[in-house]
C-alpha cells in the first residue's frame, strides 16, 4: 500500500496523541475520503472520517486532511484504556488496501518511548536527515545504520566507513552546532524501505540514538534523473540536475563524491575547480527546473560519482554514476589552433551522419557557462558558425583574428532542447604572425634593414621596443598594413625573395667592380658621414675650391659631418 504512517505511537493516560498519514499525491486521492478506523476481527470499525465522527468520539477527536503536505492527521484527546490497540488509516473504503496498519500504546505516567521519525520519500528521490546528540558528542563516531534481522546494518559513518551498496550515493556531513551532523541519501529505491538509527558512539550503547522510519513510494509525476551515464574518452558527458523550486539566492553546485566529502567542481557563481577550465560548463533552465552540466575531455580519471546540490533543499541533491569507456568521440576535429592575430582562422568540428538532424551549435566558454555564437547571416559582430552539410562539418571562422578571440571554444550537437555530445577546442592567439615568416623572408627583411631608406622609416615609426627579439618583422611592417598572408601570399613572398636575391648579388658585384676602377683612380679620399649614411667621396671633387685650406688638406683621413645641426 502506498499509504504510509507510524508503526507504534505512544501516549498517556488523559493525554492526546497525533497519528499523520501520509499518502500519495494524485488528483484522486487529494478528493478521496480519508478515515481512521479500529481493527476488530476482519473488519475494520470507524471512529472518524471525512466529514463523519462516531458517537463514542464526539468532541474528542479529529481528522485533518493536508493534501499539499501529501498527509492527513489524526488527534485524539482524553485518552483512556480503550483507546489502546491497533487501528489503521486509509483512503476511500476501509480495507480495501489503500491503508496502513498503526498500535497505539498507553502508559499510566511519562515518560513515554519517543516514536520513531517519520519520513515519506519518492522513488529515486533524495532523502536527507539531521541528528544533534550534544556538545559532548562531537568526538565520539557519528552513524547512520539500518535495523536487520541480525542487528543494525552500517551505511555510513564519521570513520568514513561506507557499505558497497551505498558507494557513491551517501554522504554523512558534520553541522553546527558540535555534535550535529547529516546524512543525505540519492537515488531512493524500494529496498530502501525501512528502519534506520543515527547515533554517536556504538549502536545498542547509552542513550545517543534515534530512530528513523522511511518509506519509499511511487510518484509518477517525479522526473526520473539518469543515474548512470556513459562517456568516451576524450568525448563529453552530459548531466541533468532537478532543482525544484528554484530561487533566484540559491547556490547549485555540481560535485565529485570522495568519502570524507563532496570536491566542488563548479557552481552558479562563476567557480570552476582549477585544472576543468574549458572542460565544464553549467546551463540553467529555468523554464523546467532543471540544470545541465556538461564534461568534456573525458579522461578514465574523471569515472566516479557525481552530485548535484543546493544551499537550499538537501532533499533536491541527487546523484549520477559516470562511466569513461574506450571509443572514438563522434565530433572530431583539432582540439588546439594556434595563430596569429590579423589572420584568419577557422575552427572546424566534423559530425557523423547520426547527427545529421540535430541542431549544431559553437559557443564561446566561460566561468558561468557557454554562451552560444550567431550563425552566418544573422548580422552580428564577431566570428560566425557556419554549417556544410555536404561534408558534415561546422565551422567557425575568425576574419580577423584578434587577441581578445583567444580561449576556449565549443561545438555541440543539442535535440529537442537536450544538449549532447561537445568537443572543445583551445585557441591560442599570437601577438602577430612572427613565427609564420619563412626564412627567406626574415633574410631579406635584416638585409634590408641596413640599406633601404623605405624599411628604415618603417623601422623608426615603430615604437619603443616594439622590434621582436632578433629582428623579426611582422607582415603589417613589411606590407603597411596589408592583409595576413595565406599560404598563396606566403608563397609569392618566398619566390620574390628568391628573385630578387640574385639580383641584388649581381648588383653588388657592378657596384663593387665600379668602387674598384674608383679607387684606382683616387690617390686619397676622405670618409664622410651624412647623416646616418655613409659614402666615399673623392677629394679631387674639391680641387676646383680656390679657399681650400692647407690644414684641412693635412686632415685627409678625418671624419667629417656634413650639414651640422
Amino acid at each position: 500500500s502506498p499509504v504510509f504512517g507510524p508503526r507504534q505511537v505512544y501516549g498517556v493516560l488523559g493525554g492526546s496523541a497525533t497519528v499523520r498519514c501520509f499518502y500519495p499525491p494524485t488528483p484522486v486521492n487529494t478528493h478521496d475520503r480519508k478515515y481512521w478506523c479500529r481493527l476488530q476481527g476482519s473488519r475494520c470499525a470507524t471512529l472518524v472520517a471525512t466529514g463523519y465522527v462516531a458517537p463514542d468520539y464526539q468532541g474528542r477527536i479529529s481528522l485533518t486532511d493536508h493534501p499539499e503536505a501529501e498527509n492527513f492527521q489524526i488527534n485524539i484527546s482524553a485518552l483512556g484504556l480503550g483507546d489502546a490497540g491497533t487501528f489503521q488509516c486509509g483512503l476511500g473504503v476501509n480495507g480495501r488496501g489503500l491503508s496502513h496498519t498503526v498500535t497505539l500504546t498507553l502508559a499510566e505516567a511519562p515518560p513515554v518511548p519517543e516514536a520513531a521519525q517519520l519520513f515519506y520519500v519518492k522513488l529515486r528521490s533524495t532523502w536527507s536527515v539531521s541528528c544533534s546528540f550534544g556538545k559532548d558528542t562531537a568526538d565520539m563516531r557519528r552513524y547512520l545504520c539500518k535495523k536487520e534481522k541480525e542487528g543494525c546494518r552500517n551505511i555510513v559513518d564519521s570513520y568514513q566507513e561506507i557499505d558497497p551498496d551505498f558507494q557513491g550515493r551517501v554522504l554523512l556531513t558534520f553541522e553546527e552546532p558540535p555534535g550535529s551532523f547529516s546524512v543525505t541519501m540519492t537515488q531512493m529505491d524500494w529496498e530502501d524501505t525501512g528502519l534506520y538509527y543515527c547515533g554517536a558512539g556504538e549502536y545498542g550503547k547509552g542513550e545517543n540514538w534515534k530512530e528513523l522510519d522511511v518509506f519509499v513510494y511511487e510518484d509518477k509525476n517525479f522526473p526520473q534523473l539518469k543515474t548512470k551515464v556513459t562517456g568516451k574518452t576524450g568525448s563529453s558527458a552530459t548531466f541533468e540536475c532537478l532543482y525544484d523550486p528554484l530561487k533566484k539566492s540559491s547556490t547549485r553546485i555540481w560535485c565529485k563524491w570522495r568519502k570524507q566529502g563532496c570536491d566542488k567542481i563548479i557552481d552558479n557563481t562563476g567557480y570552476v575547480k582549477y585544472g576543468y577550465d574549458g572542460r565544464v560548463a553549467m546551463f540553467e533552465s529555468p523554464e523546467n527546473n532543471t540544470v545541465t552540466i556538461i564534461l568534456n575531455q573525458l579522461q578514465a580519471k574523471d569515472e566516479g560519482f557525481y552530485w548535484c546540490m543546493s544551499n537550499e533543499l538537501k532533499e533536491q541533491q541527487s546523484s549520477t554514476e559516470l562511466k569513461v569507456v574506450e571509443g572514438e568521440p563522434a565530433l572530431k576535429g583539432e582540439k588546439k589552433v594556434e595563430a596569429g592575430a590579423g589572420s584568419r582562422v577557422d575552427l572546424s568540428c566534423s559530425y557523423p551522419c547520426q547527427y545529421y538532424s540535430y541542431d549544431k551549435y559553437w559557443c564561446r566558454w566561460n566561468y558561468t557557462g557557454c554562451p552560444m555564437l550567431p550563425a552566418q547571416g544573422q548580422g552580428l559582430p564577431g566570428p560566425a558558425a557556419t554549417c556544410d552539410k555536404s561534408t558534415r562539418t561546422l565551422v567557425l571562422s575568425f576574419d580577423p583574428l584578434s587577441e581578445e578571440d583567444a580561449g576556449w571554444y565549443w561545438c555541440g550537437v543539442k535535440r529537442n532542447g537536450a544538449f549532447g555530445e561537445t568537443m572543445a577546442v583551445e585557441l591560442v592567439v599570437s601577438a602577430g604572425s612572427d613565427a609564420k615568416h619563412s626564412p627567406e623572408l626574415l633574410d631579406v627583411d635584416s638585409s634590408n634593414a641596413k640599406h633601404s631608406p623605405e624599411l628604415q622609416d618603417v623601422d623608426s615609426s615603430r615604437e619603443a621596443g616594439a622590434v621582436p627579439p632578433g629582428g623579426a618583422h611582422s607582415d603589417a611592417e613589411v606590407r603597411k598594413g596589408a592583409a595576413p598572408e595565406s599560404s598563396d601570399e606566403s608563397h609569392g613572398s618566398n619566390t620574390l625573395a628568391l628573385v630578387l636575391g640574385p639580383l641584388a648579388g649581381l648588383i653588388l658585384i657592378v657596384v663593387t667592380a665600379f668602387a674598384i676602377v674608383k679607387y684606382r683612380q683616387l690617390k686619397r679620399s676622405d670618409l664622410v658621414s651624412v647623416g646616418s649614411y655613409r659614402t666615399n667621396i673623392s677629394m679631387s671633387d674639391f680641387e676646383s675650391v680656390r679657399d681650400f685650406s692647407a690644414s684641412n688638406g693635412a686632415k685627409e683621413s678625418q671624419e667629417t659631418r656634413m650639414g651640422g645641426d
